[in-house]
């Protein structure tokens, strides 16, 4: 038989010395690599190249496995030269790495093709291929936009004629998921991550118009979604061989129109001890739909990602993101915590009407007065599939030429108030004041009033200190035990003689990790003390203080801001049209 070697590969990026981010065990899957192994599983199953050829599919995600392409490139060339290397989910702060495999690999004649949200992003927004992208068009390798459930098939017989379409174009086309294939990812890979994590979404889209976000022009405004039949055979699939943790990739799971019956089905099979853990993104106005949290809870939530994006409300209507409502925010947070739910936010840094003060004064009031367990910053960044990389890309305006930096870990366009030197500064700052030793106690005694593990919160937010405070790097591109090869450095920067880059690789990580270390201790005494103190169960702050009408002037997020100020006025109109008497 013939052999057609198909390899499925996650790039990771560069980090600021140009080395690949990768670790023993990552901590996000990949779901776009779960997606396409599992129709490249059943190809092979049907065998539609033919019953004369073997479908080989190996699966990389280059956070936790090291690439090397030219043994890959070897490896097909000795079982007869027939392969494709798909570079698969490429974020636009990895494509330059992605490019850079393509490059080792055509220079032995691989086939290669790269898809993922920033050759999507690009080809919605701006409508043709920019000079990253042509760079791929002039080596050989074929572009992918849009995507592929239901055209696997004639994608995989393209590559394996020899006649690959310079660019597929699939964003006006956007599949149906009932009925196609659910993502899978076999054990072996699975392990790879933290906690044995895998992954899959339960519909695509979002009805919101929030101009930094890429996911209505990549994955469009209509809702799509997986039925609870599909949910069931992923979740029987992987109980099978051992996989109960699930991070669910829905941009925003409570607009899935099919939430209720799949939380049905989950809650069913709990019921024949099948009991999953599941990460969701939700949006701040969750708790306003009937059931929804307390049948998400009931069906094994035990992580929630909210994007607050930013407590002053002229920032959010300049992000198009109306639907979040500050007056909202404490009411959601407390029903969260009241079902025990890890809650995890976004919040975006470098809106137009930010400074280093105001940022500095927010993240203080995050700390005191929202009743969140942990928060993740991020600079705004006009990723390509945005309106506002559009908006700049129009207007001619400056933004980074580096792609490898927008990842929201780095500055990449001008500020109408702040120098880039400032507005990093205030981020990198941010972290720096909201992990400190005095919080983290707090969170901890806010978690064992709730009923939850002060352990479970202490690890968590350590981890995003380190990856944050200590790797420099977004949090979501973190894991465990970093590696780092000298001789794997982004092209165009020296390979350092092993006499600089061990030390200096031993040193950073021995004074980095050296901090963390006395933190965590400090922090184990009051994890230890908090579970033996009867009292701790009734600690109160104004965080986990109720929600009442006085909190409208209690609280300062309510009062720092005019627009705040308005914010408040427009709730009590609407509170007082409900309840003309004045009751709640």
């Amino acid at each position: 038989m013939k052999t057609f070697h198909l390899i499925l590969l996650k790039p990771s990026h560069y980090d600021d010395d140009g080395y690949i981010i990768q670790w023993w065990r990552s901590g996000i899957p990949s779901n776009t690599l779960a997606a396409l192994y599992a129709m490249a599983r059943d190809a092979a199953e049907r065998r539609v190249l033919g019953d004369d050829v073997r479908l080989q599919i190996s699966t990389i995600d280059e956070t936790n496995t090291r690439v090397r392409a030219k043994r890959l490139a070897l490896m097909i060339e000795r079982d007869g030269g027939l392969g494709l290397v798909a570079l698969a989910g490429v974020q636009t702060n990895q494509y330059p790495r992605a490019l850079d495999i393509a490059r080792q690999l055509r220079a032995h004649k691989i086939a290669v093709a790269i898809g993922g949200f920033h050759v999507s992003g690009v080809l919605s927004v701006i409508g043709k291929c920019t000079p990253e992208l042509q760079a791929a068009l002039d080596l050989g390798v074929s572009l992918f936009a849009g995507e592929i459930e239901h055209r696997f098939d004639d994608f995989l017989k393209d590559a394996y004629n020899a006649r690959l379409n310079p660019v597929y174009n699939y964003l006006d086309d956007l599949p149906n998921l009932n009925g196609a294939i659910p993502p899978y990812m076999p054990k072996e890979y699975v392990q790879r991550t933290v906690g044995r994590v895998t992954s899959f979404d339960a519909g695509r889209g979002c009805p919101f118009v929030c101009s930094f976000c890429t996911i209505i022009n990549v994955q469009g405004r209509k809702s799509r979604f997986r039925t609870p039949d599909d949910i069931e055979r992923i979740v029987r699939e992987n109980i099978a061989q051992g996989i109960k943790r699930f991070f669910v990739t829905d941009d925003n799971f409570a607009r899935n129109k099919n939430w209720e019956a799949i939380f049905d089905r989950l809650i069913a099979l709990r019921r024949e001890r099948i009991r999953v853990h599941l990460t969701l993104q939700v949006d701040t106005q969750c708790h306003k739909i009937p059931r929804f949290i307390e049948k998400a809870a009931a069906a094994g939530t035990k992580r929630i990602f909210i994007g607050l994006e930013n407590i002053n409300p002229d920032n959010l209507a300049v992000a198009n993101k109306k639907q979040n409502k500050i007056t909202d925010y404490r009411a959601m947070l407390l029903v969260w915590r009241r079902y025990k739910v890890f809650i995890d936010g976004g919040y975006i840094l470098g809106f137009p009407g930010d400074t280093p003060e105001s940022i500095r004064r927010d993240v203080e009031l995050l700390k005191r007065e929202l009743p969140m367990d942990r928060v993740q910053f991020y600079c705004l960044t006009p990723l390509p599939g945005s309106a506002d990389h559009k908006a700049l890309y129009e207007r001619g305006a400056y933004m980074d030429p580096d792609l490898n930096n927008y990842e929201l870990n780095h500055v990449s366009t001008h500020h109408p108030r702040m120098t880039q030197e400032e507005w990093l500064g205030a981020y990198r700052q941010a972290w720096r004041s909201f992990y400190t030793v005095k919080h983290i106690k707090t969170l901890m005694r806010r978690a064992r009033a709730n009923g939850v593990s002060p352990g479970h919160i202490m690890s968590s937010c350590m981890a995003v200190y380190v990856f944050a405070c200590i790797e420099h790097i977004q949090p979501l591109e973190g894991g465990v035990l970093r590696r780092r090869l000298r001789r794997e450095r982004r092209p165009g920067l020296p390979i350092e003689n092993p006499l600089v880059f061990y030390p200096k690789y031993l040193g950073r990580n021995l004074f980095g990790y050296a901090k963390a270390i006395a933190m965590l201790a400090v922090l184990a005494i009051e994890r230890r003390r908090l579970k033996r103190d009867p009292e701790a169960k009734h600690y109160m702050d104004q965080a986990l203080t109720p929600v009442d009408d006085q909190e409208l002037t209690a609280m300062e997020m309510y009062s720092v801001t005019d627009a705040a100020k308005t914010a408040v006025q427009v709730h009590k109109d609407k509170q007082h049209q409900r309840h003309p008497g004045g009751r709640r």
